[in-house]
């Protein structure tokens, strides 16, 4: 085997959490130990709140399955991931917005809230602050974005596990509250059944009434001059 196929079977067998804290090596080398990553889950549901989750884990954790949330398909093990993280960690933070500020201010204001909640309910406070794609607005913090940064780095992939966990839970919940829109199983995506539900039921109180799914079902015929072209006036 050459060295170049070595060195590629290499990339393609290196746990996930190996290469994620690998990035991270160049912020421990200048001595910040209290780094943290922040994370969202819940921007395209039709129903439900936007999470964000920011965490400081210990410069030694290495838990190994810890990937991007998207990544780790299989509930029960984010659950587990999410369960070991919370444990792990030196500070924890969750920030929520609910689905009338999300049609109040519009889903993007109510993400970067969410996320500057859970970023100052961490304590201790961090040093960095890694956020994925983005900045947050108003935090004293120093902060970086970095595009893709739930999946190249380890604080802001179990910020992502830890917010798609405790949104996954509340979904579950919610769904006890307002059943038959099967809350526990798409947690709020516009799934087939889920607008099956929407249609037959009409929104319930955690619908984004913002959506144009949701709008459809509050609006009856008029959602369909939405998608119309302009009618030129005649003279």
């Amino acid at each position: 085997m050459t060295a170049q196929a070595r060195k590629k079977t290499t990339r393609r067998t290196m746990p996930a959490v190996w290469r994620l804290r690998r990035h991270e090596k160049p912020y421990r080398e200048r001595g910040i130990a209290l780094l943290a990553g922040v994370d969202e889950v819940g921007v395209g549901p039709l129903a439900g709140p936007v999470v964000a989750a920011a965490v400081i884990m210990p410069p030694d954790s290495a838990i190994r399955g810890v990937d991007d949330s998207k990544k780790v398909l299989k509930r029960e093990l984010r659950r587990e991931l999410a369960e070991r993280i919370r444990a792990e960690a030196v500070a924890v933070g969750i920030g929520v917005a609910g689905p009338r500020e999300i049609d109040r201010v519009n889903v993007y204001r109510a993400t970067i809230a969410a996320m500057s909640r859970a970023v100052r309910r961490l304590d201790p406070g961090p040093d960095l602050l890694l956020v994925d794609a983005r900045t947050v607005p108003g935090l004293a913090v120093p902060q970086e974005a970095r595009v893709k940064g739930d999946a190249y780095f380890y604080q802001i992939a179990c910020a992502s596990l830890v917010a798609k966990d405790f949104r996954d839970t509340l979904m579950t919940r919610l769904d006890r509250r307002y059943p038959g829109y099967g809350f526990a199983r798409h947690v709020g995506y516009g799934t087939p059944q889920h607008l099956e539900a929407l249609h037959r039921l009409g929104p319930c109180w955690i619908h984004r009434r913002g959506y144009r799914d949701v709008m459809a079902e509050l609006q009856g015929d008029l959602a369909e001059l939405w998608g119309e072209k302009p009618v030129e006036a005649s003279e």
